[in-house]
This record gives C-alpha cells, structure tokens and sequence, in this order.
C-alpha cells in the first residue's frame, strides 16, 4: 500500500486514521487505498485517505461515502468506517458482495479533517470550515454566521479568504468525485455529519439557493425507492434549503461541476445524524463538545452504526440496479412535478 508508506512520521494518535490504514492492509490488493493530500499540525503530517474498490467502467454505477469532514463528529468517520469494515470481511466469502462489485464502483473517504479531529475542533487546522469552503454564493438569505463568514477563523463557519483557493482536503474531496464518481452514468455520494436537530435527515442540494436541483425527478424516484424499501425508515428526505440557505457548500459546487457532462446523473447526498436525540436522552452530554456531536454512551452508538448501516447498504444496491428506477425520459415531467409538490409547495419556477 504506497500510501502507507508515508509512515515515516512521527504523529499522535488518532483511532480512525489508524483503522483506516489496518482495513486497507486486511484487504490487500482487493483494494485500492492512496493518499490524496496531507495535512500538517502539531509538527506531525497526517494523510487523507482515498479507498476504491469494484468496476471502474464508466457504464457502471459508482458509489461514494465521506465522513469526518467535520473533525468535532467522530460519529461520521465511524459510520463510514463500518460499512468499510463490513466490506473487507465480506471480500474473502460473500459472493453477493462479488456480484456488486463486478458492477458498482465504491469509494470511501472516511476522514477527510485528520487535522480537525485531533485537534477536536470542526474546522481544519487553519480554521476553515470545509462544508463553507467551495466557490458557490447564495445570492440572498444565507443564515447569519451559520451561512459561512469571511470575518475570521476565530469565529466559527469561517470559509477562508475570498479568492484564495480552496483547503487541501476541499480540495481532495473535489479531486477524488471528479476522478472516481462523476464519469459514471450515475453516481451517489452519501456524507455522514451530526449535529442538527432531533432527527436523521437526508439532505440534497441546493445549499445555495432554494431553487429546485436539476435531477429532481430522480430524486423522487430515489426517495420513493428508500420508502418502499427501508420500511418503517426515520430519515426526513429533503433539500437542505428547507432548512437553511448557505455560502460554500461542498456538494452544492460538485453538483454544479458534474453538469457539464450532460448523460450523467450525480446524486449528493448528506446524511445529519440528528444528535440533539443523543443529547436529550443523556443531558450531561451538554457539557461536553464531543458530547454535543457524538453518542457517548456504548450502546447509542451501536444502534446509530447498525441503523445507518442500513442505509449504506441500501444506496449500494439501488446503485446497481439504477437501470430499473432511473426514470426514462417520458417519466422525468411527472416526477418533476410530484417532486415540486411535495419538496417546494405551490411555488412556480
């Protein structure tokens, strides 16, 4: 594994990033694992790691999971690193997982902020929050500090200085969908955060804009799949504007860049792990920052690992089998409509 290789430094500790290189060393050639950038704090470098495995034609579907983008929500990196985990014990017996594999194509980011985790802070080691730090502006009514600020890093949502370019490990994510998702006939991302409100929410875009994404009707057709699917599911499936209008998102840039390929569907998902529920059933957890984002107590965090599990599981197969719930052409306008029915109300566009 090259990208191990880069042992030659002295870092402190850090579970995740140590589990990472220990899954990709189990898996062998099985999978591909690379550094796509390093991050440099407390005198040490600490790489971000990019993992693929599966078919990488681009007639084939590609999946991709984040998490850790935020480096206060330990429990994001963790999901993703559980379905990772559960992969390469499968490679050695499970044919059905070889049958997925011949074709989807996967790709995991599990902690994109190794600087923002040890150092226990949301943002990178130079402030910025990676989730503001993309080269998107909402034209009007993004939330006040919340929607990204340009005033510093010592205040929170800071995006980085304007026209300078985007944080390495921003940077490495656009690098690693542009390269590994967005060639194929479709694509889903799904990044895990926490920390927003008292239930577990799938977010698309637009961040920026309240206006509808072009791939509405997929995503009607994606959303009836998962209700039909997970029954009894908790997610609320909604664009992330229902909530609040922000600066710099991420996936709101990538989903822009990915429609210069006309043919190619790229569904960005964020899952929010609501973690308000965590910190209702256990209000000591308020007095704690890592509190605040993660579960701490044992038990909470293996219900959170099996139920999203599911999930992941879930958005692998539908990629699969995207040939069969892929609307045709003459489907697209009624699940355009239904869509703006139920995601925008009576608003004309």
């Amino acid at each position: 594994m090259t990208a191990a290789a880069d042992a030659a430094r002295p870092r402190a500790a850090l579970f995740e990033l140590d589990e990472i290189e220990a899954l990709a060393a189990q898996a062998g050639t099985a999978v591909q694992c690379r550094s796509v950038c390093q991050v440099h704090t407390g005198g040490a470098a600490y790489p971000v790691y990019a993992l693929t495995l599966g078919n990488p034609a681009p007639e084939c579907a590609a999946v991709g999971f984040f998490g850790g983008v935020h480096g206060l929500e330990h429990i994001g990196a963790q999901v993703v690193l559980a379905c990772l985990r559960s992969i390469v014990a499968r490679l050695a017996w499970d044919d059905s997982l070889q049958h997925l594999l011949q074709h989807v194509r996967l790709v995991f980011m599990p902690l994109v902020n190794p600087g923002g985790m040890l150092r226990r802070t949301r943002a990178n080691p130079q402030g910025v929050d990676l989730m503001r730090n993309a080269p998107v502006e909402a034209a009007t009514g993004a939330a006040f500090l919340l929607g990204g600020q340009r005033l510093g890093p010592t205040l929170p949502w800071y995006r980085g200085a304007a026209g300078q370019p985007m944080q390495p490990e921003a940077q490495a994510v656009c690098d690693v969908v542009s390269q590994e998702l967005l060639p194929h006939r479709l694509a889903i991302s799904v990044d895990c955060h926490s920390g927003f409100g008292l239930r577990d929410r799938l977010w698309f875009p637009y961040a920026h804009t309240a206006r509808p994404i072009a791939q509405l009707p997929e995503l009607q057709a994606f959303r009836a799949l998962l209700d039909g699917t997970l029954l009894h599911h908790r997610y609320v499936f909604e664009p992330q504007s229902r909530q609040y209008l922000t600066h710099g998102d991420l996936w709101d840039h990538l989903h822009q860049v990915s429609l210069a390929e006309p043919g190619r569907v790229f569904l960005p998902l964020t899952l929010e792990m609501g973690s308000w529920l965590w910190v209702k059933k256990n209000p000591r957890q308020l007095f704690s920052r890592h509190g605040i984002f993660n579960p701490l107590i044992a038990h909470r965090q293996q219900r959170v690992l099996r139920r999203h599990m599911a999930l992941l599981d879930f958005v692998m197969r539908a990629a699969m089998s995207h040939a069969r719930w892929l609307p045709a052409p003459e489907q697209r306008e009624a699940l355009q409509r239904q869509a703006l029915a139920h995601w925008y109300g009576p608003r004309a566009w």
